[in-house]
């Protein structure tokens, strides 16, 4: 009996990592299917079909959520959007798979700086200058500039129906 508990831990285990080790690995390519699918959802970005673009890009992750230029694009498409915080989180989905890649922390970066984050902008642009090392990076350049220019100006909205006479 006092081994029962004990073997029925080891056999969970040796399960949980058996199947680990099935999954995809890191730097296993993209799918082909995916890679596909991201191109119509570029062109559809380019066309300026957000909606459209939306549907083939998320359809793209769901063949192979590895596919860090599809989150990456989705990012681009929800910052087009007016929807930096859904742009944040895309980003740091393509982050997660590629910690370097520059033009994520560049589109990272301007969402943060558009809601109003702009240290965590600097954050980024540091981040960026340290992979591109001394040699200027274009994605440097525009971030500064971005957080240069600084977030929006947030601005009350005014009700312009006339409101009915109370009695």
């Amino acid at each position: 009996m006092r081994y029962s508990t004990v073997a029925a831990a080891a056999a969970l285990t040796l399960l949980t990592v058996s199947t680990s080790l099935h999954g995809q690995k890191a730097d296993a390519p993209v799918d082909a299917r995916s890679l596909a699918l991201l191109a119509k959802g570029r062109a559809a970005q380019a066309a300026g079909n957000l909606d459209a673009a939306t549907d083939v890009l998320e359809t793209a992750l769901a063949v192979d959520p590895h596919n860090r230029e599809a989150f990456v694009v989705l990012g681009q498409v929800a910052q087009a959007r007016g929807l930096p915080g859904k742009a944040i989180r895309l980003y740091r989905e393509a982050l997660l798979l590629d910690p370097s890649d520059i033009t994520a922390l560049r589109g990272q970066g301007e969402a943060f700086v558009n809601k109003g984050a702009v240290q965590r902008a600097r954050d980024n642009l540091a981040k960026i200058k340290a992979v591109c090392g001394k040699a200027a990076c274009a994605e440097s350049s525009a971030l500064a500039a971005v957080i240069a220019k600084g977030p929006p100006i947030a601005t009350a909205s005014v009700e312009t129906t006339p409101r009915p006479a109370s009695n």
